[in-house]
């Protein structure tokens, strides 16, 4: 009988679970590595990470010698043990599966299409001239249109990617995809869903509100568009891990479009995945430079990031693509065509809202670059867009957050929300003197002292609120952020805008999963766009979140001006860590077996 333990280490007290014995370093490490968002152990790394091991724990001089002699361990793809040994990577039985399940489903879409390009092909070139209409030919800076090409993939695939940092024209890109599907089909089924409820609304109202939705019945058709988390889309069983819609039970969909999709964990990308029908098609938008999701798993950036080279074609792609745009297409290399997803994957390169050789452009490009001299060279400079403050001045930061007065000074509400959303404090951590709630609690001390805000009560007047859950009977996700203030009769209550230039007002009391919303986690304002944004680096050098992925989607977040209140070391640091996490799909995909 195994003896009873008591410790604090989660990861110890998963590993002593197992028997026997000699399992219990590796599943500790692996527990370990899915806490980190891993969803596998590399063993031929595994050597490096004995150190984080356990008082008296290690690990066998011969790795795989001693896994093979574990009889909790499987060595084949369809074994049943808990725990699965794959080319030199250790997984716990579900997320091999899950992992597999991505792999099987994407080839199984994509063989499904090979069936549909004749036809998509000739339906495409039908449309020609009203595709060029859609899309003409009118930025000189533009050698190639990629958003153009972008759209022509989507609708000859039934499985495509299109990513691109902020402001590259992903949701415009759509619209006048969808534009064309309308066009081939005016009964067509669409799906609008993303991780969380904002950024699916938000997509729907981006749609409705672009010019491609004039168009003659288009514009009827963006209005009927319904958004959706995707647990919602896939129907949630109460209590249970599995969804109303698989395998088979398919959605009912011709077209499934997800934003955001860089924040999808591997088991809903597993599951979402199959639950697409073998004709509709799947289009999957997001930045594969942003943070991954939280849990396990980075789908969206490991399948990206598994081609060579995203933007080539082989020569009948090129050809085809080449009839609807003046410009010449760069052609793959021989070997372009052995991954899965080759010609399924399109970046869009052109950003809308600022330049590369703009402050923040600049900034962002030489963060995901991991580029010291660019990212330095901004302490000496006076760039309007950009400041960096080594020294977190206390002076620096109360001057930025003074600019709240600009929404607690303003009466209508659509207005104090509008200035509320004009800037925004974003931390990196919840906890300690630079964690969300400090300093939630020093901007309030700050407005309290400039008599701007009197806190009396939770839910005090002006006080800004972002939700942490979907509020579906309200019409309100997680992730919204509104303002309380009195209504016309004292009441006092919870704005929020509805995207379509109304008001939400609901009591506070029926809101309790929310927080105060001055600052906000860089986590929670992937998809939100703010003029200023002031960023708080960790002073912790091993803060483990401090990351190129964190500071890029930060730094990102900005408009017109980004601060930066930390020391230059750690900022250098966090340009130097990428997120690497541990999956198998990449090989998959190349290997294409």
């Amino acid at each position: 009988m195994r003896p009873f333990v008591t410790f604090n280490d989660v990861h110890q007290q998963f590993a002593t679970y197992f028997d026997p014995a000699s399992i219990r370093p590796f599943a500790y490490l692996l527990s370990r590595k899915l806490s980190e968002g891993h969803i596998c152990l590399d063993l031929d790394d595994i050597s490096s990470m004995e150190a984080y091991l356990p008082a008296g724990w290690t690990l066998p001089s011969d790795i795989y010698g001693a896994l093979q002699k574990i009889p909790i361990i499987g060595w084949e793809e369809n074994a049943y043990q808990p725990f699965i040994v794959d080319k030199g990577k250790l997984y716990l039985q579900r997320y091999f599966k899950y992992e597999q399940q991505v792999y099987r489903k994407l080839k199984s879409i994509i063989h499904h299409e090979q069936q549909l390009r004749a036809q998509r092909t000739q339906e495409l070139s039908a449309l020609r001239d009203f595709i060029r209409q859609l899309f003409p030919p009118n930025n000189p800076v533009l050698s190639i249109d990629w958003q153009l090409i972008a759209a022509l993939t989507a609708v000859l695939n039934n499985f495509t990617i299109i990513t691109g940092g902020p402001g590259t024209g992903k949701t415009t890109t759509v619209a006048k995809l969808l534009a064309i599907l309308y066009t081939l089909n005016p009964g067509l089924k669409v799906a609008l869903a993303a991780p969380t409820g904002k950024a699916a609304a938000r997509m729907a109202e981006s749609l409705r509100k672009n010019p491609a939705s004039g168009l003659p019945r288009v514009a009827e058709k963006f209005q009927e568009l319904v958004p959706s988390t995707i647990h919602r889309l896939l129907r949630s069983i109460h209590g249970s891990p599995y969804f109303k819609y698989n395998a088979e039970n398919p959605l009912p969909y011709d077209v499934i479009i997800v934003d955001e999709s860089s924040m999808i964990d591997v088991a809903l990308f597993s599951k979402l995945l199959d639950a697409v029908g073998a004709g509709s098609r799947l289009i999957m938008l997001g930045d594969k430079n942003q943070l991954a999701s939280v849990e396990a798993g980075s789908m969206f950036g490991d399948i990206c990031q598994s081609l060579p080279g995203i933007n080539t074609f082989d020569d009948a792609m090129k050809g085809f693509l080449e009839q609807f745009t003046a410009a010449s297409l760069p052609l793959t290399a021989a070997t372009g065509d052995q991954n899965l997803l080759f010609q399924h994957i399109i970046e869009l390169q052109f950003s809308h809202r600022f330049k590369d050789t703009s402050g923040i452009g600049r900034l962002s490009k030489a963060i995901i670059n991991n580029d010291p001299a660019v990212i330095e060279a901004f302490t000496g400079q006076a760039d309007p867009g950009v400041l960096f403050d080594t020294g977190s001045d206390k002076k620096i930061f109360n001057e930025f957050i003074d600019g709240y007065r600009g929404f607690i000074q303003t009466p209508g509400i659509h207005g104090a929300l509008s200035k509320l959303n004009q800037l925004r404090v974003l931390v990196a951590v919840r906890e300690g003197d630079q964690g969300l709630y400090q300093v939630n609690q020093a901007i309030e001390d700050y407005l309290s002292a400039e008599k701007l805000l009197h806190i009396h009560q939770v839910f005090y007047e002006n006080r800004p609120i972002m939700l942490t859950k979907n509020y579906y009977e309200h019409g309100l996700f997680n992730g919204d952020t509104g303002i309380i203030r009195s209504d016309e009769e004292g009441t006092m209550k919870a704005w929020f805008d509805d995207g379509n230039g109304g008001l939400i007002s609901v009591l506070p009391g029926y809101l309790s999963d929310s927080e105060t919303a001055f600052a906000m986690t860089i986590h929670k304002s992937q998809g939100s766009e703010f003029n200023k944004v002031l960023v708080l680096v960790p002073a912790r050098e091993e803060t483990p979140i401090l990351t190129r992925e964190l500071l890029y989607t930060a730094v990102s977040r900005a408009k017109q001006q980004v601060v930066l209140q930390g020391s230059m070391k750690n900022i250098l640091m966090a340009a130097s860590r990428k997120v690497e996490r541990a999956s198998g799909i990449a090989r998959r995909l190349q290997e294409n077996n």
